[in-house]
């Protein structure tokens, strides 16, 4: 028995002495702090003090409960985590908060260095998980969502349509190009317009490229690899035709005003459709490096194809020099595009050209770009950005390049390298809830925060590079991750990915899915001109709008559309088609939302190198 001083900075009130219950309570020990919580559930509790009145002090636990306590070694000091059993009926003396802490404090450095010493022994002792082999079980779950998913694409296309496996879409934009002498007739409409945007475009097919690259064994598995790489060829052929010159490149078909004043189905439009372009007069670093990125990704994707795929390489070196040369942000060159895919920097696209560049050749100087001057002057752009147009491609490129400090040769274990490792890492932190220092910006239901314009993307990409880099780890045989002195698991982060998942998925304060098509309730009132209108229905430009106002749920499913998501609040205007924000799907948001499903559908080993 010791009778205890001390100063309680959060004393326990008098409500908790009527039940078992925890408080919190903090006070410091020198330069760091010890931590005693009390409330919630007392079988998690232990080892406890039983509180029987000041001075009167013994170590039991509360109700036969069991839990380990918490040291942690941080930089201000040392944090001891106890908890304080407290019994019912028994109200505190005066002397309540200041007796008992100073047993506290010794209990705590008793068994902080008890709990130090097995930790240690426990981290040395404790290996990494066990590296994935060939494709495991499947979750239903994520495989029937992956399956909806990747329909979006075929609703999306433009172009003569081969198999069409979309019951109410038919050919359209037949003569896109014309004008030019081109075929830019394929490709895929940008969300629920008519609108073909070469960066959106580009980044829907470097992120399918990307994903068939990691998951494409985990795709097979439920039959999903050969319409994915479809849907990216369709792309691809697209952005072929739409670069006739080295310093040449289409960026836009059709006039986003004219196309936003009407509503029609995209077998009947009518109206002009003008072609945009970047050249050395008007150049596009931005658009053309991004385009760069996804021929050189694909390239690798259609490698047994090897005419295809040199062709598709030789385009992408060809745009990554046109880039290079020609800097210029392509919303500065052509201002009117930045009303709707603005560009604020280029770097990130270089560096994410460049990447790719270095995976399909092995050319060391497209590794040297990103490693040296180049990479120093942009590394952390795009980290923090919020600019939808940005697309997470700064965030994107640290893990893609990260990835070979995991699994790549001897020839990028340069010190310049590992730069891009400790950034990702940063991201990765920042995603893990019980990290030191994860985001605070999520809502209530757990889904990450960045905009309440089209909120998915955000936490869909967050995911998808939380899925990869924890198979990077797993495939590496590497155990841990610290976070500001924290360690944690690469489950830590799968979790986290299927936290979000999940979100869209349904499990959310509302209980819909975001994703159409998929669970018993999801949108009905999609922001997109096809789903909208009935097959039957003769409309002209503008005689459709009463499609658009219609009180009536859309006569077409566009299945596997993923939805803007939720207000803040998590609050969703589910029956208003003029709802852009919310209920407007896009390509890019298929694509996220495709490479996340796919790294969760089931678990393997990723490939050393995709060469």
């Amino acid at each position: 028995m010791v009778g205890l001083t001390g100063q309680c900075l959060y004393p326990p009130t008098e409500a908790i002495w009527s039940s078992w219950t925890r408080e919190k309570c903090r006070f410091c020990l020198g330069a760091g702090s010890v931590i005693v919580e009390l409330g919630g559930d007392d079988k998690e509790v232990s080892p406890c003090i039983n509180r029987e009145g000041v001075g009167s002090l013994t170590c039991t636990t509360c109700q036969g409960s069991s839990i380990q306590p918490r040291y942690l070694d941080r930089r201000s000091g040392l944090d001891f985590d106890l908890f304080i059993c407290v019994k019912m009926g028994v109200k505190p003396s005066s002397r309540g908060c200041f007796g008992w802490l100073l047993v506290a404090v010794i209990l705590a450095l008793v068994i902080g260095a008890i709990v130090y010493t097995v930790k240690k022994k426990n981290e040395k002792s404790e290996g990494p998980a066990p590296i994935p082999g060939p494709p495991g079980a499947t979750d239903k779950k994520y495989a029937d969502a992956l399956k909806i998913a990747t329909q979006f694409f075929d609703i999306q296309k433009s172009g003569k349509l081969v198999n069409n496996k979309i019951s109410w879409r038919g050919d359209s934009a037949l003569k896109d190009g014309s004008q030019a002498k081109l075929d830019l007739s394929k490709g895929m409409y940008d969300a629920g317009d008519h609108m073909k945007f070469g960066l959106p475009m580009a980044f829907t097919a470097t992120v399918l490229s990307w994903t068939i690259l990691e998951y494409g064994d985990q795709m097979d598995a439920v039959n999903q690899l050969e319409p994915a790489k479809d849907s990216l060829k369709w792309i691809t052929d697209y952005l072929i035709n739409a670069h006739p010159e080295a310093n040449v490149l289409y960026i836009q078909v059709g006039d986003p005003d004219t196309d936003h004043g009407c509503w029609d189905r995209p077998e009947d439009m009518n109206e002009k459709r003008p072609l945009t372009q970047v050249n050395t007069s008007f150049p596009g670093t931005d658009v053309a490096a991004e385009t760069a990125a996804a021929m050189a990704s694909a390239s690798l994707v259609f490698k047994s194809d090897s005419t295809y795929s040199s062709t598709l390489l030789r385009h992408a070196k060809e745009l990554f020099t046109f880039a290079d040369k020609y800097r210029a942000l392509y919303s500065e060159s052509i201002p009117e595009v930045a009303t709707y895919y603005n560009s604020t920097g280029y770097g990130d696209e270089l560096l994410w050209a460049a990447s790719w560049l270095y995976h399909a050749t092995g050319d060391k100087s497209y590794l040297q770009y990103v490693t040296g001057q180049n990479g120093q002057d942009y590394l952390l752009l795009g980290m923090y950005s919020d600019n939808i147009t940005v697309k997470f491609i700064g965030k994107l490129r640290q893990v893609l390049l990260s990835r070979l400090t995991f699994l790549g040769n001897k020839d990028t274990s340069n010190s310049n390298l590992q730069m891009y490792r400790k950034t990702a890492e940063a991201v990765m932190c920042g995603l893990i809830p019980e990290s030191p220092t994860a985001t605070k910006s999520r809502t209530d239901g757990g889904l990450i925060w960045v905009s309440e314009w089209n909120a998915l993307q955000h936490p869909v990409a967050s995911a998808f590079l939380a899925a990869l880099y924890s198979d990077y780890m797993l495939s590496s045989g590497t155990a841990k991750l610290s976070c500001n002195g924290d360690l944690y698991k690469p489950s830590d982060l799968r979790k986290f990915a299927k936290s979000q998942a999940d979100y869209v998925l349904g499990n959310n304060p509302l209980k819909m899915s975001y994703l159409v098509g998929y669970g018993e309730k999801y949108p009905q009132y999609v922001h997109h001109r096809g789903a909208s209108i009935p097959t039957d229905a003769t409309t002209g430009c503008k005689d459709g709008w009463k499609w658009l106002e219609s009180k009536e749920p859309n006569p077409n499913e566009a299945t596997g559309a993923l939805v803007g998501g939720p207000f803040f609040n998590e609050t969703f205007v589910s029956n208003d088609r003029n709802n852009t924000m919310q209920v407007e799907p896009s390509t890019y948001n298929s694509a996220l939302i495709v490479g996340l499903l796919s790294g969760l559908v089931t678990t393997s080993s990723l490939v050393q190198s995709f060469t």
